[in-house]
């Protein structure tokens, strides 16, 4: 396979690099597989090996799941619900706002009703801050709950929940975040990500919090099997049909999509098609979905608006339409859930464009886009951030400026580890708290320190790229011609599905292509056919570019030919079934 020249920029202001993949490895897969180049060179590119290629591509729960007592604390804390619930004891649930606490704790609640508990949920609103706090204990308390679970929360609550253990409860902790050295006094912690964790099964690792509390009820499953707790008349719940709430909460927590959560997303999937979550396929048919869901509808349709109502509305009717068995109260939900949706992009929009306008309307010292507001919902300032790094391509940085303090939230390019910068930041006292990941961080500060903790950030900044904004780097994974792009090859590269993080969906070039009738559509959209030399042809379409150098480029074509990069996918509009070419950058040949 032919390289091309990654020093010019593209008209979308991107670098393009072709990545270089082992050539006998790609031969090896092909031959062992029976697939074709372009496939078996997906393989080898996203790491997978010959071993592992049969369980990628047919990804499967009973191969992939160990028995969940690999976990520390897994077999205690299992024993300890299953004796919960063979006693009638009164189980409380603290979940997360975003839609991975909300499948979490949907998972656990529907597997515990149906075993005979009436577990108590609660999920904290955004004001009242991530996690357990002392006042959910207290009210907890008072209606006689013995045994608490967080879920996708709880790891480094020291104090809520070594309080909560004060007042008696058992405390169980069911989590995936990042773990310190010292852990709860409480009565267990399931979390993969404990730092005394053996690494025989090191995917574990990748797990959201949903899939632990999968493998959770899984092994309390078990525990009351062997208690003999089942019969005729209380027969042994079918756990697959939860499936559909752990691909949902995995694919919207943004965890790679490798070993076991490759395998729950694609069983998940399946599930999901089925309709039977009588909440799911109200939230589905108010998106107006007529087809079944992949992944992207998970993370761009369904997951947002299910945040929406951590973000601007009731934190718990996620979780309430998730576990919903009543059609009608399932369809009012649904409807509120998208009309916090449509609050959330107009809250969106309005920050954003506020923050555009103090980048861009004054000189900025420091690569970076570092803003602030009085009047900003902090519900939003999440995805703000995201949009501007997109926009920029720099660490961003967005806050919201309370009475009490200023809360923000950061994205970051690859080059700048956010995770590092903050707890830097919190070494010097310059924020009061914070935590995060590389690529994303949350933290809070007093405002008397905004200007103090921008030039940290600035400077820190400045150490790691420079003093000029990074050009961003397009990853190539194949060049293809037209002709080459048939429902054969979409046949192939759906079994490399679900994409997400960890498995990105194969950017390809299609090399010296003419753009036919390039027309203006929709909101923004530039639809074509891309034609090549040899006589192949492909429907094309670019979203959202009518106002960008991108679509300028499309719609003033005249006999040039382009490079164009993007992604092939299945059009399914209608009841067709052909090819379509999804346009994301665009250059001229040559």
């Amino acid at each position: 396979m032919t390289s091309f020249e990654e020093t010019q920029k593209s008209i979308g202001g991107n670098l393009w690099k072709l990545l270089q993949a082992d050539e006998r490895a790609v031969e090896l897969m092909m031959q062992k597989f029976n697939l074709p180049y372009l496939i078996a060179r997906i393989l080898v590119l996203r790491g997978v090996g010959v071993d592992e290629a049969g369980s990628f591509l047919e990804p499967k729960i009973q191969k992939l799941m160990p028995n969940p007592d690999v976990l520390k604390d897994m077999n205690k804390a299992a024993k300890r619900i299953a004796q919960a619930v063979m006693t009638q004891e009164q189980i409380a649930i603290i979940g997360d706002y975003d839609v991975d606490g909300a499948t979490s704790s949907s998972v656990l609640r529907l597997f515990l009703e149906e075993a005979g508990s009436k577990p108590l949920i609660h999920i904290p609103e955004r004001e009242e801050g991530y996690g357990p706090s002392k006042q959910a204990v207290d009210a907890f308390k008072a209606q006689g709950a013995t045994l608490l679970i967080t879920v996708d929360c709880g790891t480094t609550a020291f104090e809520p929940l070594e309080y909560a253990a004060a007042q008696g409860m058992d405390v169980i902790v069911i989590d995936h975040h990042e773990a310190e050295a010292r852990l709860p006094q409480i009565y267990a912690v399931v979390n993969p990500k404990r730092l005394d964790e053996e690494n025989d099964f090191p995917y574990l690792k990748f797990l959201a919090a949903v899939g632990v509390a999968f493998m959770a009820v899984v092994a309390v499953n078990r525990e009351l099997r062997a208690q003999k707790f089942y019969s005729d008349a209380k027969p042994e719940p079918d756990l697959l049909k939860w499936l559909d709430l752990v691909a949902l909460g995995t694919v919207c927590d943004v965890v790679p999509l490798k070993g076991l959560n490759r395998a729950y997303v694609r069983q998940g999937l399946k599930i999901m098609a089925n309709r039977n979550n009588i909440g799911l396929t109200a939230l589905i048919d108010k998106a107006n979905l007529s087809e079944a869901p992949t992944a992207f509808h998970l993370g761009f349709v369904l997951g947002p608006r299910i945040n929406a109502s951590g973000r601007v509305g009731d934190a718990d009717m996620s979780h309430k339409l998730l576990c919903c068995t009543d059609s009608y109260q399932a369809q009012l939900m649904a409807d509120k859930l998208n009309e916090y949706n449509v609050a959330r992009k107009d809250i969106e929009a309005y920050v954003m464009l506020q923050a555009i306008e103090m980048l861009e309307g004054t000189p900025q010292a420091y690569p970076i886009a570092f803003v602030a507001g009085e009047d900003w919902h902090q519900g939003v300032i999440g995805i703000v951030a995201g949009k501007l790094k997109e926009r920029y391509n720099v660490p961003s940085f967005v806050m919201s400026i309370e009475a009490d303090e200023v809360k923000g939230s950061a994205r970051s390019i690859p080059q700048v580890d956010l995770g590092a910068l903050i707890i830097a930041a919190k070494e010097k006292g310059l924020i009061t708290k914070g935590g995060g990941h590389t690529m994303a961080a949350g933290f809070s500060l007093e405002k008397e320190q905004i200007e103090a903790f921008r030039d940290f950030v600035g400077q820190y900044v400045v150490e790691k790229i420079g003093s000029e904004a990074v050009t961003p780097v397009l990853d190539i994974d194949a060049e293809l011609d037209a002709a080459g792009a048939n429902l054969e090859l979409v046949d192939y590269l759906e079994k490399l599905e679900p994409y997400g993080a960890g498995n990105k969906e194969p950017l390809i070039v299609l090399k010296n292509v003419h753009l036919i009738k390039p027309t203006l559509i929709g909101v923004g959209h530039v639809r074509c056919v891309l034609s090549s030399a040899n006589g192949g042809s492909l429907k094309a379409m670019a979203f959202r570019v009518g106002d960008n150098d991108i679509g300028h480029a499309m719609l003033t074509a005249k006999g040039e030919n382009f490079d164009v990069a993007g992604v092939l996918r299945r059009d399914r509009w209608q009841g067709r079934n052909e090819v379509q070419f999804i346009l994301s950058d665009i250059r001229r040949a040559g």
